[in-house]
């Protein structure tokens, strides 16, 4: 394998805190209960209208939805200064002795935005985010569609993520993933996913780097 795909909110942006802070405020008004920050890493799930049903106790409709995911981002943005990249982010990507590139299920101009102001940029061969005004949903499509645009194929990557969806998009299109222990997910449901951990970025490069040699 010789290509690297970063997954950004969770992984190399440390923003775990501030989305918890987001859902409790976009969800408040409708009743639920806030969230503890290890609640939302044992809870959360995608589709993210699936975990608010959960949180709210009945069925999001799409129109709902489109309405709650816009307020989570405005409260989310509000927040953004406050975040910071994971300590050892600008080492791992350094770490890397290949190709590599970043895609998210953030907005796509705001990520770029961040990206630039994080000077990460010009380390990167390809940004990609949301370019739709609402999604939710899975990655395995935007991954697909992010390594085709790179002329990658899935079999030649690896990514570093943090959420069950990932490893699931990863292995939907037969790329390796290692999962990033150390934001978004509680540790036994990555467990559970029988792909490999690492407790810090510069350990998930050392592991991704492996599997690149297997």
């Amino acid at each position: 394998m010789a290509h690297l795909v970063w997954d950004w909110n969770g992984t190399l942006l440390d923003d775990t805190a501030l989305v918890v802070a987001a859902t409790n405020a976009t969800l408040a008004g409708l009743g639920a209960p806030a969230v503890s920050v290890d609640d939302h890493r044992r809870g959360f799930f995608r589709p993210v209208a699936d975990y608010y049903a959960v949180l709210l106790g009945h069925p999001v409709p799409p129109e709902d939805f489109a309405l709650l995911d816009e307020t989570f981002h405005v409260v989310y943005r509000e927040g953004l200064d406050g975040a910071g990249l994971a300590p050892d982010a600008l080492a791992a990507i350094a770490a890397w002795r290949g190709t590599q590139s970043l895609l998210s299920m953030f907005f796509h101009d705001d990520l770029v935005a961040l990206v630039r102001r994080h000077g990460l940029e010009p380390l990167l061969d390809r940004v990609d985010g949301l370019r739709a005004h609402v999604d939710g949903g899975s990655k395995a499509p935007h991954l697909a569609a992010h390594l085709a645009a790179l002329h990658v194929d899935p079999a030649d990557a690896v990514l570093i993520a943090d959420t069950v969806d990932d490893a699931d998009a990863a292995r939907a299109l037969g790329a390796r993933i290692v999962l990033y222990t150390g934001c978004v997910t509680d540790e036994d449901r990555l467990r559970a996913t029988g792909a490999p951990l690492a407790g810090s970025l510069l350990e998930a490069v050392a592991v991704a780097a492996s599997l690149r040699a297997a």
